[in-house]
Protein backbone atom coordinates (compact mmCIF):
# COMPACT_ATOMS: atom_id res chain seq x y z
CA UNK A 1 0.00 0.00 0.00
CA UNK A 2 1.53 3.34 -1.08
CA UNK A 3 0.87 5.79 1.79
CA UNK A 4 2.57 8.71 0.03
CA UNK A 5 0.28 8.29 -2.96
CA UNK A 6 -2.69 7.92 -0.66
CA UNK A 7 -1.92 11.19 1.05
CA UNK A 8 -1.46 12.81 -2.33
CA UNK A 9 -4.91 11.74 -3.45
CA UNK A 10 -6.45 12.79 -0.14
CA UNK A 11 -4.98 16.23 -0.64
CA UNK A 12 -6.73 16.63 -3.99
CA UNK A 13 -10.20 16.45 -2.43
CA UNK A 14 -13.48 17.06 -4.24
CA UNK A 15 -15.67 14.59 -6.00
CA UNK A 16 -14.71 15.50 -9.52
CA UNK A 17 -12.49 13.86 -12.08
CA UNK A 18 -9.25 15.45 -13.32
CA UNK A 19 -9.75 18.74 -15.16
CA UNK A 20 -7.42 21.20 -16.84
CA UNK A 21 -5.89 22.14 -13.49
CA UNK A 22 -5.40 18.56 -12.34
CA UNK A 23 -1.69 18.30 -13.19
CA UNK A 24 -0.92 21.41 -11.18
CA UNK A 25 -2.90 20.11 -8.21
CA UNK A 26 -1.10 16.77 -8.42
CA UNK A 27 2.31 18.44 -8.44
CA UNK A 28 1.51 20.61 -5.43
CA UNK A 29 -0.07 17.78 -3.48
CA UNK A 30 2.73 15.34 -4.26
CA UNK A 31 5.34 17.77 -2.98
CA UNK A 32 3.30 18.18 0.19
CA UNK A 33 2.71 14.45 0.60
CA UNK A 34 6.39 13.50 0.44
CA UNK A 35 6.88 14.56 4.07
CA UNK A 36 3.43 15.18 5.53
CA UNK A 37 2.47 15.73 9.16
CA UNK A 38 -0.08 12.94 9.41
CA UNK A 39 -0.60 12.59 13.14
CA UNK A 40 -4.23 12.85 14.16
CA UNK A 41 -4.70 15.69 16.62
CA UNK A 42 -6.21 15.11 20.05
CA UNK A 43 -9.51 16.78 20.82
CA UNK A 44 -9.00 20.09 22.58
CA UNK A 45 -11.28 22.38 24.54
CA UNK A 46 -13.91 23.72 22.07
CA UNK A 47 -14.01 26.98 24.00
CA UNK A 48 -10.36 27.72 23.21
CA UNK A 49 -10.86 30.13 20.29
CA UNK A 50 -8.52 33.00 21.06
CA UNK A 51 -7.94 35.00 17.88
CA UNK A 52 -4.39 35.49 16.62
CA UNK A 53 -4.65 37.62 13.46
CA UNK A 54 -1.93 37.09 10.89
CA UNK A 55 -2.18 39.94 8.43
CA UNK A 56 -5.58 40.05 6.73
CA UNK A 57 -8.69 41.00 8.66
CA UNK A 58 -11.70 39.00 9.73
CA UNK A 59 -12.65 37.15 12.88
CA UNK A 60 -11.86 33.67 14.07
CA UNK A 61 -14.48 30.97 13.78
CA UNK A 62 -16.80 30.64 16.76
CA UNK A 63 -16.73 27.62 18.99
CA UNK A 64 -19.74 25.43 18.27
CA UNK A 65 -22.43 25.48 20.90
CA UNK A 66 -22.51 22.54 23.31
CA UNK A 67 -25.64 21.32 21.56
CA UNK A 68 -23.56 20.76 18.45
CA UNK A 69 -21.27 18.24 20.10
CA UNK A 70 -22.15 14.55 19.99
CA UNK A 71 -21.10 14.11 23.61
CA UNK A 72 -24.09 16.11 24.85
CA UNK A 73 -26.94 15.15 22.55
CA UNK A 74 -28.16 11.82 21.23
CA UNK A 75 -27.73 11.59 17.50
CA UNK A 76 -30.99 11.07 15.64
CA UNK A 77 -31.65 11.02 11.90
CA UNK A 78 -33.63 14.16 10.98
CA UNK A 79 -35.25 12.15 8.18
CA UNK A 80 -35.87 8.62 9.45
CA UNK A 81 -38.27 8.00 6.57
CA UNK A 82 -35.78 8.97 3.86
CA UNK A 83 -35.32 6.39 1.10
CA UNK A 84 -32.20 4.32 0.59
CA UNK A 85 -30.50 6.86 -1.64
CA UNK A 86 -29.17 5.78 -5.02
CA UNK A 87 -28.31 8.94 -6.84
CA UNK A 88 -26.47 10.77 -9.57
CA UNK A 89 -24.49 14.01 -9.75
CA UNK A 90 -26.16 16.81 -11.72
CA UNK A 91 -24.45 20.07 -12.65
CA UNK A 92 -26.39 23.31 -12.47
CA UNK A 93 -26.11 23.51 -16.25
CA UNK A 94 -27.83 20.15 -16.60
CA UNK A 95 -30.41 20.97 -13.94
CA UNK A 96 -31.34 24.17 -15.75
CA UNK A 97 -31.02 22.86 -19.27
CA UNK A 98 -32.26 20.31 -21.79
CA UNK A 99 -30.25 17.42 -20.33
CA UNK A 100 -32.53 17.38 -17.29
CA UNK A 101 -35.22 15.65 -19.33
CA UNK A 102 -32.87 12.73 -20.04
CA UNK A 103 -31.73 12.52 -16.42
CA UNK A 104 -35.28 12.50 -15.07
CA UNK A 105 -36.15 9.77 -17.55
CA UNK A 106 -33.21 7.72 -16.24
CA UNK A 107 -34.55 7.96 -12.69
CA UNK A 108 -38.12 7.25 -13.81
CA UNK A 109 -37.17 3.94 -15.40
CA UNK A 110 -34.54 2.67 -12.94
CA UNK A 111 -34.01 2.13 -9.21
CA UNK A 112 -32.17 5.46 -9.02
CA UNK A 113 -34.08 7.93 -6.86
CA UNK A 114 -31.90 10.94 -6.05
CA UNK A 115 -29.99 13.84 -7.59
CA UNK A 116 -27.06 15.77 -6.09
CA UNK A 117 -27.38 19.21 -7.69
CA UNK A 118 -24.81 22.02 -7.62
CA UNK A 119 -26.25 24.93 -5.66
CA UNK A 120 -22.81 26.47 -5.08
CA UNK A 121 -20.34 25.14 -7.60
CA UNK A 122 -16.60 24.51 -7.75
CA UNK A 123 -15.83 28.08 -8.80
CA UNK A 124 -17.93 29.46 -5.97
CA UNK A 125 -20.94 30.64 -7.96
CA UNK A 126 -24.37 30.34 -6.40
CA UNK A 127 -26.12 28.71 -9.32
CA UNK A 128 -29.49 30.46 -9.25
CA UNK A 129 -30.74 34.00 -8.74
CA UNK A 130 -31.27 34.30 -5.01
CA UNK A 131 -33.27 37.17 -3.50
CA UNK A 132 -31.11 37.11 -0.38
CA UNK A 133 -29.31 40.48 -0.32
CA UNK A 134 -26.47 39.22 1.89
CA UNK A 135 -25.75 36.27 -0.38
CA UNK A 136 -25.85 38.60 -3.38
CA UNK A 137 -23.37 40.93 -1.72
CA UNK A 138 -20.88 38.25 -0.70
CA UNK A 139 -21.15 35.94 -3.68
CA UNK A 140 -21.97 36.23 -7.36
CA UNK A 141 -25.23 34.39 -8.12
CA UNK A 142 -25.65 33.17 -11.69
CA UNK A 143 -28.83 31.97 -13.47
CA UNK A 144 -27.43 28.58 -14.44
CA UNK A 145 -30.70 27.25 -13.02
CA UNK A 146 -33.16 29.70 -14.51
CA UNK A 147 -36.10 28.99 -12.22
CA UNK A 148 -35.14 27.25 -9.00
CA UNK A 149 -38.74 26.90 -7.78
CA UNK A 150 -39.79 25.30 -11.06
CA UNK A 151 -36.89 22.86 -10.71
CA UNK A 152 -37.95 21.89 -7.19
CA UNK A 153 -41.53 21.32 -8.37
CA UNK A 154 -40.25 19.18 -11.20
CA UNK A 155 -38.15 17.05 -8.87
CA UNK A 156 -41.13 16.53 -6.58
CA UNK A 157 -43.33 15.47 -9.48
CA UNK A 158 -40.78 12.79 -10.39
CA UNK A 159 -40.38 11.69 -6.76
CA UNK A 160 -36.68 12.63 -6.74
CA UNK A 161 -34.92 12.90 -3.37
CA UNK A 162 -33.13 16.26 -3.80
CA UNK A 163 -29.64 16.88 -2.38
CA UNK A 164 -27.97 20.29 -2.59
CA UNK A 165 -24.22 20.18 -3.22
CA UNK A 166 -22.36 23.15 -1.74
CA UNK A 167 -18.63 23.49 -2.41
CA UNK A 168 -17.38 25.18 0.76
CA UNK A 169 -13.78 26.32 1.06
CA UNK A 170 -12.72 26.11 -2.60
CA UNK A 171 -14.29 29.40 -3.67
CA UNK A 172 -12.54 31.68 -6.13
CA UNK A 173 -15.56 33.99 -6.32
CA UNK A 174 -15.68 34.79 -2.61
CA UNK A 175 -11.89 34.87 -2.26
CA UNK A 176 -11.43 37.45 -4.99
CA UNK A 177 -14.43 39.52 -3.98
CA UNK A 178 -13.54 39.51 -0.27
CA UNK A 179 -9.82 38.82 0.04
CA UNK A 180 -9.95 39.39 3.81
CA UNK A 181 -11.82 36.07 3.92
CA UNK A 182 -9.11 34.25 1.99
CA UNK A 183 -5.37 33.66 1.99
CA UNK A 184 -3.25 36.61 0.89
CA UNK A 185 0.26 36.62 -0.57
CA UNK A 186 2.95 38.97 0.73
CA UNK A 187 2.34 41.27 -2.25
CA UNK A 188 -1.32 41.66 -1.28
CA UNK A 189 -2.74 39.41 -4.00
CA UNK A 190 -5.14 36.54 -3.31
CA UNK A 191 -3.35 33.20 -3.23
CA UNK A 192 -4.29 30.66 -5.91
CA UNK A 193 -3.08 27.13 -6.55
CA UNK A 194 -1.35 26.14 -9.78
CA UNK A 195 -4.73 25.38 -11.30
CA UNK A 196 -5.83 28.96 -10.68
CA UNK A 197 -8.28 28.11 -7.90
CA UNK A 198 -8.47 30.16 -4.72
CA UNK A 199 -9.73 29.02 -1.32
CA UNK A 200 -11.39 30.86 1.52
CA UNK A 201 -10.23 30.61 5.10
CA UNK A 202 -11.83 27.89 7.27
CA UNK A 203 -10.80 29.82 10.39
CA UNK A 204 -13.09 32.72 9.48
CA UNK A 205 -16.61 32.68 10.93
CA UNK A 206 -17.97 34.81 8.08
CA UNK A 207 -17.07 32.00 5.66
CA UNK A 208 -18.86 29.46 7.85
CA UNK A 209 -21.99 31.62 8.06
CA UNK A 210 -22.02 32.38 4.33
CA UNK A 211 -22.00 28.71 3.34
CA UNK A 212 -24.51 27.71 5.99
CA UNK A 213 -26.81 30.57 4.92
CA UNK A 214 -26.73 29.15 1.38
CA UNK A 215 -27.55 25.75 2.87
CA UNK A 216 -30.45 27.20 4.86
CA UNK A 217 -31.92 28.74 1.73
CA UNK A 218 -31.53 25.43 -0.11
CA UNK A 219 -33.39 23.69 2.72
CA UNK A 220 -36.21 26.21 2.54
CA UNK A 221 -36.41 25.69 -1.22
CA UNK A 222 -37.14 22.03 -0.56
CA UNK A 223 -33.82 20.19 -0.62
CA UNK A 224 -33.89 17.29 1.83
CA UNK A 225 -30.16 17.09 2.36
CA UNK A 226 -27.18 19.44 2.23
CA UNK A 227 -23.98 17.90 0.93
CA UNK A 228 -20.83 19.88 1.69
CA UNK A 229 -17.80 19.33 -0.55
CA UNK A 230 -14.21 20.64 -0.35
CA UNK A 231 -14.46 20.76 3.42
CA UNK A 232 -10.73 21.28 3.81
CA UNK A 233 -7.78 23.63 3.51
CA UNK A 234 -5.94 23.92 0.17
CA UNK A 235 -3.68 21.09 -0.91
CA UNK A 236 -0.18 21.39 0.57
CA UNK A 237 -1.33 24.08 2.99
CA UNK A 238 1.20 23.08 5.64
CA UNK A 239 3.94 24.34 3.31
CA UNK A 240 2.52 27.86 3.21
CA UNK A 241 0.63 28.14 6.51
CA UNK A 242 3.28 30.43 8.02
CA UNK A 243 3.85 32.67 4.98
CA UNK A 244 0.34 33.57 3.83
CA UNK A 245 -1.67 36.28 5.58
CA UNK A 246 -4.97 35.17 7.06
CA UNK A 247 -6.94 35.14 10.29
CA UNK A 248 -6.27 32.13 12.49
CA UNK A 249 -6.51 30.83 16.03
CA UNK A 250 -4.47 28.36 18.06
CA UNK A 251 -6.78 25.47 17.19
CA UNK A 252 -5.37 22.76 14.88
CA UNK A 253 -6.70 22.59 11.33
CA UNK A 254 -8.34 19.19 11.86
CA UNK A 255 -10.30 20.67 14.75
CA UNK A 256 -11.34 23.74 12.75
CA UNK A 257 -12.72 21.62 9.93
CA UNK A 258 -14.55 19.34 12.38
CA UNK A 259 -15.91 22.41 14.17
CA UNK A 260 -17.31 23.79 10.93
CA UNK A 261 -19.17 20.55 10.39
CA UNK A 262 -20.53 20.64 13.97
CA UNK A 263 -21.61 24.26 13.48
CA UNK A 264 -23.36 23.52 10.18
CA UNK A 265 -25.14 20.52 11.67
CA UNK A 266 -26.38 22.54 14.65
CA UNK A 267 -27.54 25.45 12.50
CA UNK A 268 -29.40 23.24 10.03
CA UNK A 269 -30.98 20.92 12.60
CA UNK A 270 -34.10 23.09 13.11
CA UNK A 271 -34.84 22.83 9.37
CA UNK A 272 -35.01 19.03 9.44
CA UNK A 273 -32.46 18.46 6.68
CA UNK A 274 -29.73 15.87 6.68
CA UNK A 275 -26.10 17.02 6.57
CA UNK A 276 -23.56 15.08 4.54
CA UNK A 277 -19.90 15.62 3.70
CA UNK A 278 -17.79 14.40 0.79
CA UNK A 279 -14.37 13.10 1.76
CA UNK A 280 -11.67 11.35 -0.21
CA UNK A 281 -11.87 7.56 -0.02
CA UNK A 282 -8.26 7.24 1.09
CA UNK A 283 -9.16 9.02 4.33
CA UNK A 284 -10.58 5.74 5.63
CA UNK A 285 -7.28 3.98 5.06
CA UNK A 286 -4.64 6.41 6.33
CA UNK A 287 -4.08 8.65 9.37
CA UNK A 288 -5.64 12.10 9.44
CA UNK A 289 -4.21 14.68 7.04
CA UNK A 290 -3.35 17.59 9.32
CA UNK A 291 -2.12 19.65 6.39
CA UNK A 292 -5.56 19.99 4.82
CA UNK A 293 -7.39 19.53 8.11
CA UNK A 294 -9.32 16.35 7.34
CA UNK A 295 -9.90 13.59 9.86
CA UNK A 296 -12.30 10.90 8.66
CA UNK A 297 -13.63 10.03 12.11
CA UNK A 298 -13.94 13.59 13.45
CA UNK A 299 -15.94 14.63 10.39
CA UNK A 300 -18.05 11.47 10.23
CA UNK A 301 -19.00 11.73 13.90
CA UNK A 302 -20.85 14.97 13.22
CA UNK A 303 -22.81 14.26 10.04
CA UNK A 304 -25.85 12.23 9.10
CA UNK A 305 -24.23 10.87 5.94
CA UNK A 306 -20.59 10.46 4.93
CA UNK A 307 -19.73 10.10 1.24
CA UNK A 308 -16.20 8.78 0.68
CA UNK A 309 -15.07 9.14 -2.93
CA UNK A 310 -13.91 5.61 -3.68
CA UNK A 311 -13.43 5.77 -7.44
CA UNK A 312 -11.23 2.79 -8.40
CA UNK A 313 -9.29 5.05 -10.79
CA UNK A 314 -8.07 7.11 -7.84
CA UNK A 315 -6.26 4.22 -6.12
CA UNK A 316 -2.70 3.38 -7.15
CA UNK A 317 -0.95 0.08 -7.76
CA UNK A 318 -0.98 -2.27 -4.77
CA UNK A 319 -4.03 -0.99 -2.94
CA UNK A 320 -6.12 -3.88 -1.62
CA UNK A 321 -3.65 -6.25 -3.32
CA UNK A 322 -4.79 -5.09 -6.75
CA UNK A 323 -2.23 -4.31 -9.46
CA UNK A 324 -4.48 -1.92 -11.40
CA UNK A 325 -7.40 -0.87 -9.19
CA UNK A 326 -9.29 0.78 -12.05
CA UNK A 327 -9.41 -2.60 -13.80
CA UNK A 328 -10.78 -4.42 -10.75
CA UNK A 329 -13.60 -2.25 -9.41
CA UNK A 330 -15.12 -5.01 -7.27
CA UNK A 331 -11.96 -5.69 -5.24
CA UNK A 332 -11.14 -2.01 -4.92
CA UNK A 333 -14.56 -0.97 -3.67
CA UNK A 334 -14.77 -3.96 -1.34
CA UNK A 335 -11.39 -3.14 0.21
CA UNK A 336 -12.29 0.50 0.66
CA UNK A 337 -15.53 -0.40 2.44
CA UNK A 338 -13.72 -2.81 4.79
CA UNK A 339 -11.46 0.08 5.83
CA UNK A 340 -14.41 2.46 6.11
CA UNK A 341 -16.26 0.16 8.50
CA UNK A 342 -13.12 -0.32 10.59
CA UNK A 343 -12.77 3.45 10.98
CA UNK A 344 -16.43 4.15 11.72
CA UNK A 345 -17.68 1.12 13.67
CA UNK A 346 -16.21 2.47 16.95
CA UNK A 347 -18.54 5.47 16.65
CA UNK A 348 -21.47 3.26 17.64
CA UNK A 349 -24.72 5.20 17.45
CA UNK A 350 -22.86 8.15 15.92
CA UNK A 351 -21.82 6.13 12.88
CA UNK A 352 -23.36 7.96 9.92
CA UNK A 353 -25.00 6.49 6.85
CA UNK A 354 -22.22 5.42 4.49
CA UNK A 355 -23.08 6.52 0.96
CA UNK A 356 -20.00 6.37 -1.29
CA UNK A 357 -19.39 8.13 -4.56
CA UNK A 358 -18.61 5.50 -7.20
CA UNK A 359 -17.27 5.70 -10.73
CA UNK A 360 -19.29 5.97 -13.94
CA UNK A 361 -16.56 7.46 -16.12
CA UNK A 362 -13.52 6.14 -17.97
CA UNK A 363 -10.12 7.13 -16.55
CA UNK A 364 -8.14 7.16 -19.79
CA UNK A 365 -5.54 9.49 -18.23
CA UNK A 366 -4.16 6.47 -16.35
CA UNK A 367 -2.53 5.31 -19.58
CA UNK A 368 -2.70 2.20 -21.70
CA UNK A 369 -2.89 -1.03 -19.72
CA UNK A 370 -3.91 0.66 -16.48
CA UNK A 371 -7.58 1.40 -17.12
CA UNK A 372 -10.65 -0.07 -18.73
CA UNK A 373 -13.61 1.57 -20.38
CA UNK A 374 -16.31 1.80 -17.75
CA UNK A 375 -19.75 0.49 -18.64
CA UNK A 376 -22.52 -1.70 -17.32
CA UNK A 377 -20.26 -4.42 -15.85
CA UNK A 378 -17.90 -2.05 -14.04
CA UNK A 379 -20.71 -0.01 -12.48
CA UNK A 380 -22.54 -3.18 -11.40
CA UNK A 381 -19.33 -4.64 -9.94
CA UNK A 382 -18.96 -1.59 -7.70
CA UNK A 383 -22.57 -1.79 -6.52
CA UNK A 384 -22.20 -5.51 -5.84
CA UNK A 385 -19.07 -4.87 -3.77
CA UNK A 386 -20.93 -2.27 -1.70
CA UNK A 387 -23.81 -4.64 -1.11
CA UNK A 388 -21.44 -7.44 -0.07
CA UNK A 389 -20.09 -5.06 2.60
CA UNK A 390 -23.59 -4.10 3.78
CA UNK A 391 -23.61 -0.69 2.11
CA UNK A 392 -26.82 -0.18 0.18
CA UNK A 393 -26.60 3.51 -0.74
CA UNK A 394 -24.39 5.12 -3.38
CA UNK A 395 -23.92 8.10 -5.68
CA UNK A 396 -22.71 7.93 -9.27
CA UNK A 397 -20.22 10.52 -10.52
CA UNK A 398 -19.84 11.56 -14.12
CA UNK A 399 -18.68 15.14 -14.62
CA UNK A 400 -20.61 15.41 -17.89
CA UNK A 401 -23.74 13.78 -16.44
CA UNK A 402 -23.70 11.02 -19.06
CA UNK A 403 -24.55 7.83 -17.21
CA UNK A 404 -24.31 4.24 -18.40
CA UNK A 405 -27.56 2.77 -19.65
CA UNK A 406 -29.07 -0.63 -18.82
CA UNK A 407 -27.36 -0.88 -15.43
CA UNK A 408 -28.99 -3.06 -12.79
CA UNK A 409 -28.79 -0.86 -9.71
CA UNK A 410 -30.14 -3.62 -7.45
CA UNK A 411 -27.08 -5.89 -7.44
Amino acid sequence: MNITWALLMMALGGVGVPNNGHDADVAAALQSAMNPPIVAEHTTNPEATATSPNGAGGTAAPAPSPSATPETVLHTDPQPDAPKVKGIYVTAYSAGGARMETLLALLDKTELNSMVIDIKDDAGYITYKTDNAELQQMGHPQPFIGDINKLMTRLKEHDVYPIARIVVFKDSVLAKKNKELSFVNSDGSVWANKGGDSFVNPYNEAVWKYNVDIAKEAAKLGFKEIQFDYVRFPEGFEKRADTLKYTKSDRPRVEIIADFVKYAKAELAPLGVRVSVDIFGYAASVPAAEGIGQDFVKISKNVDVISPMVYPSHYSTGWFDVKDPDKDPYATIKGSMVDTHKKLDPLGSYKPVIRPWIQDFTASWLGSGHYVKYGKKQVEDQIRALKDENVDEFLLWNANNRYTSEVDYEQ
